[in-house]
């Protein structure tokens, strides 16, 4: 199973920076961009603060994507 990150997209499409995503989760920039490029998967405690942070749920940010 492999888990696709739609963060960037949000991001994007609301013009919002990985720096204040980063500022208010209380991760890094270096890792949220790690999460983003879906070089990294965040625990679920970083996944909770970065959905809240955007107001969206977990499923909607991170999605199964069948191979």
């Amino acid at each position: 199973m492999k888990i696709e990150c739609k963060l960037r997209d949000f991001l994007n499409e609301n013009g919002i920076k990985q720096k204040f995503i980063a500022e208010k989760a209380e991760i890094s920039q270096g890792t949220l961009s790690l999460i983003i490029r879906g070089e990294s998967l965040p625990t679920l405690p970083v996944a909770y603060k970065i959905a809240g942070v955007v107001n969206k749920p977990i499923e909607e940010i991170w999605v199964r994507v069948d191979e």
